[in-house]
């Protein structure tokens, strides 16, 4: 019997097993995704311009997961979905290394938004897979597991890849995350079992989910409501550094108390979601506004900081119950509904910081983006509001019928 069948029959028995490789995956992910933020004030710097315009390529990597989500989905419904994932983190991992020896600026923005394309599909696919190997009723635990892996990006691998740019450069950072990248695409051939074509999959199938405007409803909320997270958080290593004097050292503790916020909010969230998603995504939205609001009264005082940040950190738990909230309301075009949310949670990330640079390019101050973000995570339950109430009517009238 060759290895890779008895690891598979392996992970077939023990869907724990599967579900660790692919949350490694989104580990590797969700890593670059948040340590590029970190990374912000150096590759500025190094590159010749100030922090608001490098946000721009935080932005511009956002954008190639919007692109790059709903596409990859649709075009990806008939293949075989384990091949998939370890083309995905491929292209992933070959991104990050060209980023790291990116010669300008532009440079870098069009290989941030190229190396961003697979991520939404990546977890679209995997969340698809996991679920796919345990009974509906632990759907939940599934997918958080799977994006336990991107809140554990927050909680360990930010900071770890923060570390490694103070200490080589934040080129250096870049290509370890593209090694980790293929490191993660080699277990899953091995690891993953073989994905059999679904039956009836198709380009048409997976677009049918645009006609349902609850689909929109969810892709809005995400879009508006987790923008108030990457508000913050892009600009958090320069607040810490500009305005609360923090330490060297002490940023990359505060970024993981942010991650073990993260990390506790997507563990909460199969709980809160309970009696349904939607409530738990209106619970989770007020809850932002207010540890988002709390922020630039903050933001003085490492102490007080790191409380603020580990409450916005709590927030992030929304990625997992409007995961849920997808899948429910988007009938059979499971697949581009299990991307559309990431690519609605990189709108947000390219929202927030846009948004947040232009408080701070108008001489708001930096804390500004505190109150940006309690503003989005507001705007984001107003369109929550909309969603129940449409909810609600369906409901009464299938009644009266």
């Amino acid at each position: 019997m060759s290895m890779p069948s008895m690891v598979t029959s392996e992970a077939t028995r023990k869907p724990g097993l599967a579900h660790a490789v692919l949350a490694l995956g989104g580990f590797a992910i969700g890593t670059t995704e948040f340590a590029a933020m970190s990374f912000l004030p150096a590759f500025s710097s190094a590159l010749g311009v100030d922090v608001p315009t490098g946000g721009h390529a935080i932005s511009a990597y956002a954008l190639g997961v919007v692109a790059g989500a709903p596409v990859l989905a649709i075009v990806g419904a008939h293949l075989n979905r384990r091949l998939l994932l370890v083309l995905l983190l491929a292209w992933f991992g070959l991104g990050n290394c060209l980023s790291a020896m990116a010669p300008g600026f532009d440079a870098l923005i069009a290989l941030r938004f190229v190396t961003a394309i697979p991520h939404g599909a990546y977890f679209g696919i995997a969340v698809l897979v996991a679920t796919g190997m345990v009974p509906e009723q632990r759907r939940g635990v599934a997918i958080g597991r799977v994006l336990l892996g991107l809140t554990l990006a927050t909680t360990i691998g930010a900071p770890v890849a923060n570390l490694i740019s103070q200490w080589l450069g934040w080129r250096w950072g870049f290509g370890a995350l593209g090694l980790l990248s293929f490191m993660a695409a080699a277990l899953i051939l091995f690891v993953i079992p073989a994905q059999a074509r679904v039956a009836g999959a198709s380009a048409l199938q997976e677009l049918q989910a645009l006609r349902r405007p609850q689909v929109w409803l969810s892709l809005v909320i995400g879009a508006i409501g987790f923008g108030g997270l990457f508000a913050v958080y892009t600009y958090l290593a320069s607040t810490l550094e500009l305005v609360t004097k923090a330490p060297a050292d002490a940023i990359p503790i505060v970024l993981a108390i942010f991650g073990v916020g993260m990390t506790c909010g997507n563990l909460a969230a199969p709980h809160l979601a309970r009696r349904g998603p939607l409530p738990a995504v209106g619970m989770l939205l007020a809850w932002s506004a207010l540890a988002l609001a709390l922020y630039p009264l903050a933001v003085n005082h490492v102490w007080s900081v790191a409380a603020a940040v580990f409450m916005i950190g709590l927030g992030g738990g929304l990625g997992a119950v409007l995961q849920m909230r997808f899948m429910d309301v988007a009938g059979h075009a499971q697949g581009l509904a299990a991307s559309l949310n990431h690519a609605a949670f990189n709108v947000a990330n390219a929202l927030g910081p846009y948004l947040g640079g232009l408080a701070i390019g108008a001489g708001y101050g930096w804390a500004s983006t505190g109150w940006v973000g309690c503003g989005l995570a507001l705007g984001g339950l107003v369109f929550w509001a909309l969603a129940l109430a449409y909810e609600r009517r369906a409901v009464k009238f299938s009644q009266l019928r």
